[in-house]
């Protein structure tokens, strides 16, 4: 394990333990002391966000649920279905269905070896590639919830103001118009309307939107899904290549930066290489990838747990 993490490890763990002192009673008692709250940000990345599930089904396993949650792009996406109260295994299971879904031709686009065409649903005007809406009504087929308020777990998701570059948290409506809006990537999805504003994909301005819990919960967690650029041998770069990946480079300069401001608590980055975008057909493999950061979330939670069933004296 890297010395940085190890650090970060150490650091987080002294976190939990300060977070749980509980002054001295004037009786011992056996009531276990509250938990701290705590926040999960997960942030856009395209198919690398699918690495977010295997973060959610560690809270799964251990039976943990979040007190809020905010996500940009993808981790809008996989952050409302789990906030709507879809568990991990079964948001695996929407995204291990691509045959035959709107997410199977944003697959193939990424391959670039067919025509654009024959792929996907072009929008209604030159503003973006794709029309979203299949891909909503795909997602919302999986859950009942429409509303933010009707929401198990308390969700706000990242968008960006095309005109004025700002970011804009959404967090009370209609659930899915708000998701579409954090994942509008200019020149693939059409941007969406809301009030006066017209939005755009939320990792232009805040790809990693854990800022917002800050204030709000005792431990922020956030999973950075921005991925990684490695030249590979051989490899030539397309059209989409060029312009996903100079999107990724600018995403990953805000990250660096808002880390660098104020970090989480808890910083998760799964090391998922060789993926792209739109490589949604890739799950099996970008969990496979993510199981060492999802272990190391499990061992710092666990000592969580193991701390919090210590009863207060």
């Amino acid at each position: 394990m890297r010395p940085s993490r190890i650090a970060a490890l150490l650091a987080s763990a002294l976190l939990i333990l300060a977070l749980l002192a509980a002054p001295v009673a004037a009786e011992p008692t056996d009531t276990p002391a509250p938990r701290p709250t705590i926040g999960l940000a997960l942030g856009s990345g395209g198919a690398n966000g699918l690495a977010h599930i295997a973060i959610l089904q560690v809270f799964d396993d251990l039976g943990i649920l979040p007190d809020r949650i905010v996500g940009t792009s993808i981790g809008a996406v996989i952050g409302g279905l789990y906030a709507a109260g879809l568990p991990a295994e079964a948001i695996h299971d929407i995204f291990d269905d691509v045959a035959g879904s709107p997410l199977d031709a944003l697959s193939g686009l990424a391959e670039s070896e067919v025509e654009l065409s024959a792929l996907v649903p072009f929008g209604r005007d030159d503003a973006g590639l794709i029309d979203s809406a299949g891909f909503l009504e795909f997602l919302a087929g999986h859950t009942e919830v429409r509303t933010f308020d009707e929401l198990r777990i308390p969700l706000e998701v990242v968008a960006t103001d095309y005109w004025t570059g700002e970011s804009v948290t959404l967090d009370e409506g209609l659930l899915f118009p708000a998701i579409e809006a954090s994942m509008a990537v200019p020149g693939l999805f059409l941007p969406v309307h809301h009030g006066e504003q017209l939005l755009i994909d939320g990792g232009i301005s805040k790809p990693l939107p854990f800022d917002l819990l800050f204030g709000e919960v005792d431990m922020v967690i956030a999973v950075d899904v921005s991925g990684s650029r490695r030249q590979e041998d051989g490899e030539e770069l397309g059209v989409t290549d060029m312009l996903f990946n100079s999107f990724k480079i600018m995403q990953q300069a805000i990250i660096r930066q808002a880390l660098h401001h104020r970090p989480p608590d808890i910083y998760l980055r799964p090391e998922t290489r060789g993926v792209r975008l739109l490589h949604f057909n890739r799950i099996d493999e970008i969990l496979r990838q993510t199981e060492p950061t999802a272990e190391e979330l499990r061992d710092l939670l666990e000592g969580w747990l193991a701390l919090q069933a210590t009863p207060s004296s």
